[in-house]
């Protein structure tokens, strides 16, 4: 049985994925530290994981599965869940898979360790638009079909 889980402490795309999830009859569960409205809709569960580094990576990482499908900026907690064979998808739409979360591993690495050696070099990348919105959107319902055939 599909599940749809998000790692919710910073997702702009929880209301999104509620709709889809909702639309296929999936169970979704909102992971976070806390400080989340719950939602009324009852396939939706908020589940409160204590205060820590990556706990709620831990959390996700330790249930994701074949069939799931797991949204997260995260990469080490995409590169776990793609290894268990769930879906990844970032909340701009972009897929993580076995072909490209190992280079997204990579690069955010290298970026770690620029901006460590450069405390000038501080950046937040672009902001979430209208776009990366409509495009998580055609990229979860794809995902979610394509997840429910496994």
């Amino acid at each position: 049985m599909t599940v749809l889980y998000v790692d919710a402490d910073a997702c702009p795309v929880k209301a999104e994925a509620e709709r889809v999830a909702s639309r296929h009859k999936i169970a979704m569960k909102l992971v976070s530290n806390g400080g989340l409205r719950p939602s009324p809709n009852p396939l939706v569960e908020n589940i409160i994981v204590p205060e820590g580094p990556d706990v709620a990576d831990m959390w996700i990482a330790d249930r994701a599965v074949k069939g799931d499908v797991v949204i997260t900026t995260d990469i080490p907690l995409a590169a776990k869940v793609v290894a268990s064979g769930a879906r990844v998808l970032k909340p701009n739409g972009e897929a993580l898979t076995e072909a490209n979360v190992g280079n997204a591993l990579a690069t955010r690495d290298l970026m770690t360790d620029l901006r460590a050696a450069d405390p000038f070099r501080q950046g937040g990348g672009k902001p979430f638009s209208k776009t990366d919105r409509s495009r998580f959107l055609d990229a979860l319902e794809r995902t979610m079909r394509a997840a429910l055939k496994d």
